[in-house]
């Protein structure tokens, strides 16, 4: 009689667990684990936001996915995150679309001295270009999404850069892209190391260099220049990417892809903030040790922009040779750029407030 009554207890009990499993909103499925890594230190503000989206994913997954994240090149060099995503040495990632040249063809725009006013702006037209023209170069991994930092400016020691004609004679930091805009400024480029940047314009070694203004209160070096130059005809931007690999991503419960998913606009409105906030301390910090920020006059302004166009014309070509449509980018792009000047920008990677 006992073992009868026992066999039926433990056959209710096993009724009841199947039970709970088909109960909404609970889950007994293994726990997914993640890496991400991130190529900027602990205490930055855009690590602060990563480490947050991911701490955001897990709560809404209910457990269903645990993120470990791991900042300032602890789990892989910046340079390698994007091919170490691919091949699976690490889940998802942080970095700069640049650190890997020539991948990214037709990303490569957000590079161009093409002067999206501000962060907020430029992180929401980068994703508003992979969702329109859906980049093949993107293909190899999953996207969650991208930003994009302020635009960057000329800084200077000594004398300020106020026309074309100061910038000859002068040796101007900057890499990649950015030489390219100083070269045709009249400026010789000199490539060095941000860390070592301070120190070479302190020791006079350079005249001034190429940054976003959060550099110069990050970076402390608003205490090495006397002048920044805004000109939004030759400001760049950089892009950065939040990408995940493909398998792994195969792998996700689909409604842990959904909250990734429909997270990221929240994210990016944030990061692009973020980059803004940054900027603006650049410029109080700047003002408060007396050093210039310079408005350079429209028409001469207008004049720098004509000398740098050039990138602009050779990106189109590079990408129609490619088979790329890089003229429909810019296009797109600038477009977008004047509809936010003109304070008619809508997206819902972006918010005015």
């Amino acid at each position: 009689m006992k073992k009868i009554v026992s066999v039926q207890v433990a056959c209710v009990c096993l009724a009841l667990f199947a039970m709970t499993l088909s109960v909404p909103g609970l889950s007994y499925a293994k726990t997914v684990k993640l890496t991400f890594s991130a190529h900027q230190g602990a205490q930055d503000v855009q690590t602060k936001l990563l480490a947050a989206y991911a701490k955001e994913v897990e709560k809404l997954s209910n457990g269903k996915v645990k993120i470990d994240f791991y900042p300032g090149q602890t789990l892989i060099k910046a340079a390698q995150t994007y091919d170490g995503i691919v091949n699976g040495m690490v889940d998802m990632g942080f970095s700069v679309l640049a650190y890997t040249r020539g991948r990214f063809p037709l990303l490569d725009y957000v590079n161009l001295p093409l002067g999206s006013p501000n962060a907020q702006v430029s992180s929401a037209i980068i994703n508003e270009v992979i969702g329109k023209f859906k980049p093949a170069e993107l293909a190899d991994v999953e996207v969650i999404y991208l930003q994009s930092h302020g635009p960057g400016r000329i800084h200077s020691r000594g004398k300020a850069l106020l026309t074309l004609a100061d910038f000859q004679g002068e040796k101007i930091r900057a890499g990649g892209t950015t030489s390219d805009i100083i070269k045709l400024l009249g400026a010789a480029p000199a490539s060095t190391p941000m860390p070592e940047v301070y120190q070479a314009l302190q020791k006079g070694v350079m005249d001034g260099g190429i940054w976003d203004m959060s550099a110069s209160a990050d970076w402390k070096l608003a205490e090495v220049v006397d002048h920044s130059m805004m000109c939004d005809d030759v400001a760049y931007n950089t892009g950065f990417f939040v990408v995940m690999n493909k398998d792994k991503w195969k792998s996700l419960d689909p409604e842990v892809q959904k909250i990734m998913k429909e997270l990221a606009p929240k994210y990016v409105q944030m990061h692009g903030k973020a980059w803004d906030e940054a900027d603006q301390r650049g410029i109080a910090y700047m003002k408060k040790l007396g050093k210039d920020v310079v408005e350079i006059e429209p028409a001469e302004c207008a004049k720098w922009g004509e000398a740098v166009k050039p990138l602009i014309d050779q990106y189109i070509e590079k990408t129609e040779k490619q088979g790329l449509p890089g003229k429909e980018v810019v296009d797109f792009v600038k477009g977008r750029i004047k509809a936010a000047k003109a304070g008619t920008f809508e997206s819902k990677w972006y918010s005015a407030q």
